[in-house]
């Protein structure tokens, strides 16, 4: 069947390629068995012991033994795993807590915030009123900015956790300054999910009203989300999930998820965290070295921002080339970028799925290498095929899980 060709075909890409998409991972074989088994075709709207349909005593053991990893993991009262994905479940928690108008302050979308904080493109931002901080010329969170927009515009909620940001998050000072104003709080920890469930990064759990996370990126589970909260306000959060939002819930994602959350509670999982905080240091020394710069000083996570503009080449060129040359990656503005978003001049470049590939500080100081050897030559097509078999030697090398036989 031709679908079925262009799906092996699909992983064959996956495995021939190397991805440094900050947000992408590779699951393991035993997630992706549950994404494709019979738990698909159950129809099971409400929640474990509550549905509205017969048939679900099985189901409910899997969503509860989901919902109970998740609690231990993140330290928190009430989890929801039934959210599809990220956009969803920040949703979810608007329409749960806020009502048209009310103001939110979160991230600029350039200085590393998500198109669901806020950007005038999405729903959000026509039913809500976003204001926006950013980060300091050294390139942290200007806390001192956003105290002084909480004073100013009293937000109802305070909007912490980005997609292009390197660094860490100091949850308990932002929860000072939404104290001073009567605001709840939300951490949208999608990115950095697998670092905080390993205690890598700092833990919004027992600090923040609510969390909200996508399973895919470095927590390495299926594509989903999850609302974390305080007991207070776990009936809001339900209530908004189903039936606000969202009619039956995919329990083939959930059993996924409960099968990479039980992953991520082994002490191989936290090993696997560390070594992506290495392999990203290491991309982030090697990258300098060769006069690449870096945005937010550096990086502390999982990921950098690489401003181009000395380079001369803009981030969808970079992407461009390197696509070409088997190297995924995604261009991305940067701070107050000066390019129109089609054409940014930065390039966001993670290490999750090669880590998950076994990759080591060797192979990402050769990654840095073929990297700047295309863009140094990006209308050099022998240089690109040159490169193109070294990727594909390396990806032969390390294999990915998951490869279709």
């Amino acid at each position: 069947m031709k679908v079925e060709q262009l799906i092996r075909k699909e992983s064959l890409r996956q495995q021939e390629d190397l991805c440094l998409i900050a947000s992408e991972n590779h699951m393991s074989e035993a997630v992706l068995r549950a994404l494709g088994s019979p738990l698909a075709n159950k129809y099971s709207e409400g929640y474990p012991g509550k549905r509205y349909y017969a048939g679900n005593r099985i189901v409910d053991e899997i969503e509860q033994r989901a919902i109970d990893l998740a609690k231990k993991l993140y330290g928190v009262e009430h989890v929801n795993v039934q959210p599809l994905s990220g956009a969803p479940a920040n949703l979810a928690v608007y329409s749960a807590l806020l009502a048209p108008g009310d103001t939110v302050l979160g991230m600029d979308l350039s200085h590393g915030g998500h198109l669901t904080h806020g950007h005038p493109v999405t729903l959000p931002a026509r039913l809500y009123t976003f204001v926006r901080y950013k980060t300091t010329l050294e390139g942290k969170i200007n806390y001192a900015e956003m105290e002084k927009l909480a004073r100013k515009h009293k937000p109802k909620l305070i909007l912490v956790g980005y997609s292009s940001y390197s660094r860490d998050i100091d949850y308990e000072r932002v929860k000072s300054i939404a104290d001073q104003v009567g605001a709840l709080t939300l951490a949208d920890v999608s990115h950095i999910s697998g670092l905080i469930v390993t205690g890598l990064l700092n833990n919004p759990g027992s600090v923040f009203d609510i969390i909200t996370t996508t399973t895919h990126k470095t927590l390495r589970g299926p594509r989903g989300g999850l609302i974390l909260c305080k007991k207070t306000f776990s009936k809001q959060i339900d209530k908004a999930v189903f039936p606000g939002l969202q009619g039956g819930p995919h329990q083939n994602q959930i059993a996924a998820l409960a099968i990479a959350l039980e992953e991520a509670s082994r002490p191989s999982f936290k090993t696997y965290a560390k070594q992506i905080l290495t392999n990203t240091q290491i991309l982030a020394k090697a990258l300098v070295e060769r006069n690449y710069e870096l945005c937010f000083g550096g990086t502390e996570n999982h990921l950098v921002l690489v401003d181009l503009r000395n380079k001369k080449i803009s981030g969808r060129e970079a992407q461009i080339s390197l696509e070409k040359a088997g190297l995924i990656a995604n261009m991305n503005i940067i701070p107050d970028d000066p390019a129109p978003a089609t054409h940014p001049s930065g390039l966001r470049l993670g290490t999750p799925a090669l880590t998950t590939r076994g990759f080591k500080e060797k192979q990402i100081f050769e990654i840095v290498e073929l990297i700047d050897k295309v863009l140094s030559n990006s209308q050099n097509n022998i240089v690109i095929r040159q490169v193109q078999n070294q990727v594909r030697a390396l990806a032969k090398t390390f294999p990915a899980p998951g490869e279709l036989k």
